[in-house]
């Protein structure tokens, strides 16, 4: 093909190209496609004054508590998007409209271009008409080259017709451009010019009283149970599963340990995501078998209850060592006292925001439940309080900030029933129900990390989500 028509062919490509992209993205550039922008339903409303309650807490996808703060003046906050996203928008329609503005004007000089070339091209044909009538005259190579010459350019007219067609498409895509520069920019006036440096520090602000306010949000009050997930089903209808609640954010080792007694292998996985495909990484062999599946991983240690007896052992994951065990005086064991559901639980060790504990019941106590506050390293009893509730009525029961939480049942139908708080040395009878999916939970414990409860439900490992009611002080509240 001669040089015209490579020219002209480039530039038909290109306004092939153009056409198609402006088809399918000046749509949603303009909002014309089917994408909408979601707002949660309702917000909860929140005193702006320093020291404020949150009645209810949200989570992200793995469980962590989300506090939301709010701003002063926050109708200029809540316009803050919008705001950004328009000024976006507009800045794109700017620039698409320079892109089109020179893409226009190669298009005028190349159809002036073909406009010239189509003169020639009706002169060329009268010439050849011409010839034709009087070709016996002129030389055979004379007449071969022009026919040549016409044949090249044959092709050229319907393609100049779709030329045409194309420029017109160009000037309609601008002045629909240039329409709709004008209305963003009339409705970002309408919003209001505002300085975003400002805007910017304001949001600096609002994120380092965000993470202010996440310190303080350590303890708080038992509100609502939601769930369960189910992350894996495995092992027998009993046993116990666990993270290390003092663990870095880095380290996501889960702990695994099947049934509730006649065991001493403890299995350990580098994640959930390993622990779910069973990608095992260590295994352990305890030095003694373990009772019941009230176990608890802390600070690097394993704490279980040796199998008869009510001799607690402390063991260390990094040594494979046993560190420190001692004896629970007067606590009952071997099904003395177990929860409702038996399987050797009469001790119940568990872990929250203030440390380690046993949960237990004695004769001294006629059988009803014992807190007992522990030393981590030697096993110490730090101080211990005297329930009322019959240890045996208990469904299972977990620690959140210093308080026991009790449930009724083990079956269907379980919810918190009672709870202790060892701050006040004071009881309560709640009702917070939860969701027991396969009917029988053999294993509860709250892991104040995660803040969420671990549970094994009939050969089920599930998670439950918790609602906290958190009260923040600050320095102003006397």
């Amino acid at each position: 093909m001669s040089p015209p028509l490579l020219k002209l062919g480039a530039v038909l490509s290109t306004m092939a190209m153009i056409s198609n992209w402006m088809s399918q993205t000046l749509p949603s550039l303009v909002g014309l496609n089917t994408t909408r922008i979601t707002t949660s339903d309702s917000l909860t409303q929140i005193s702006p004054k320093e020291g404020w309650q949150v009645y209810s807490s949200a989570q992200d996808p793995d469980g962590r508590c989300i506090c939301t703060v709010v701003a002063p003046e926050q109708n200029l906050c809540s316009r803050d998007a919008k705001s950004r996203q328009l000024r976006q928008l507009l800045e794109k329609v700017q620039n698409m409209s320079q892109s089109i503005e020179v893409l226009n004007l190669r298009t005028q000089r190349d159809f002036q271009y073909v406009l010239k070339m189509e003169t020639q091209m009706k002169g060329l044909k009268a010439k050849f008409r011409q010839i034709e009538d009087d070709r016996k005259t002129l030389m055979t190579k004379h007449f071969q080259e022009l026919k040549e010459k016409m044949d090249e350019l044959l092709p050229l007219i319907p393609v100049l017709e779709q030329y045409k067609t194309d420029a017109k498409l160009i000037t309609q895509f601008k002045e629909e451009i240039r329409n709709l520069s004008t209305v963003l920019t009339g409705i970002q006036e309408e919003i209001g010019a505002y300085d975003y440096e400002e805007l910017h520090q304001r949001v600096v602000n609002l994120e380092t009283r965000l993470r202010d306010c996440m310190k303080k949000l350590t303890c708080g009050k038992l509100m609502k149970i939601t769930g369960p997930i189910t992350v894996k089903i495995s092992g027998t209808r009993f046993g116990a599963w666990m993270t290390d609640p003092l663990a870095s954010e880095k380290n996501n080792r889960v702990w695994y340990m099947d049934s509730y007694t006649n065991n001493k292998i403890v299995r350990e996985y580098k994640s959930i995501a390993d622990f779910v495909s069973g990608a095992e990484s260590r295994t352990y062999n305890l030095p003694f078998k373990w009772a019941g599946t009230n176990h608890v991983v802390y600070n690097g240690s394993l704490y279980f209850n040796k199998y008869q007896s009510n001799i607690i052992i402390k063991y260390s994951f990094d040594t494979g060592r046993v560190l420190a065990q001692r004896s629970l005086e007067y606590a009952g064991f071997h099904n003395v006292y177990p929860y409702t559901w038996g399987g050797f639980s009469d001790i119940d060790l568990m872990a929250d925001e203030i440390g380690l504990w046993a949960v237990y019941a004695t004769n001294q106590n006629a059988g009803n439940i014992v807190i007992s506050q522990l030393n981590q390293d030697t096993l110490e009893v730090l101080k211990s309080w005297s329930t009322g509730y019959p240890k045996r009525s208990a469904g299972e029961s977990f620690m959140i900030c210093g308080t026991l939480y009790v449930t009724n049942s083990h079956l269907t139908g379980a919810k918190v029933y009672y709870s202790y708080s060892t701050k006040t040395s004071t009881y309560e009878y709640t009702d917070i129900p939860f969701h027991n999916q396969y009917f029988h939970i053999s294993m509860l414990d709250y892991n104040a990390r995660d803040r969420a409860l671990y549970a094994w439900n009939n050969g089920h490992q599930v998670l439950f989500n918790v609602t906290l009611f958190h009260i923040i002080k600050t320095e102003d509240d006397t």
